[in-house]
């Protein structure tokens, strides 16, 4: 018999790969001589990367990027085994995860640090990109994410249709009263 385990994280206890490893000893125990075949998933959030990464044999490389606050964070992508394909996770740089449920504020967090990631992964000879946007701590539309790729202010709030309050050199954020 073969058995194929496949589970996505279980937020907030295990990862998709410790999920994936603990069902895995279960069903050893359980059936010995049983052929186990373990692949982690993902659905676009937390996660995604090191099960891209993992399936395929590939490479993390990680970077400080802008986090949703704002403020530097530790974040990472994964360039997969082929070499060519990066994949970026919204979630490692611009998530939920990583503002304290206090301080959560969609109106004032960005995408930044996500396009900081992409070009990162352009940067380290990417010719393919995967984003997986779950996760997020924004709803900036991804206009963080484009301001860090270079697109004008004005080029941002015509594509989005929404006001900004930055100084020049700030990073994104919207108004809360438009």
């Amino acid at each position: 018999m073969r058995i194929v385990i496949a589970p996505d994280k279980f937020k907030g206890s295990l990862t998709a790969t410790e999920a994936a490893q603990a069902m895995a000893r279960g069903a050893r125990s359980a059936l010995p001589s049983v052929e186990i075949e373990v692949a982690p998933m993902a659905d676009g959030g937390e996660g995604t990367v090191e099960a891209l990464v993992t399936a395929t044999g590939g490479t993390y490389h990680s970077l400080n990027a802008t986090g949703p606050l704002g403020k530097p964070v530790q974040a990472r992508f994964g360039m997969l085994g082929d070499g060519r394909t990066a994949v970026v996770e919204m979630a490692t740089a611009s998530g939920l995860v990583l503002i304290p449920a206090d301080a959560r504020d969609p109106l004032s967090t960005t995408t930044r640090g996500t396009g900081e990631l992409l070009l990162a992964a352009v940067a380290a000879v990417a010719r393919r990109l995967i984003v997986g946007v779950g996760g997020s701590a924004t709803n900036d539309g991804g206009a963080g994410m484009a301001q860090a790729l270079g697109f004008s202010e004005s080029t941002i709030a015509a594509i989005t249709g929404m006001p900004t309050n930055n100084p020049p050199g700030q990073v994104y954020g919207w108004t809360k009263d438009t």
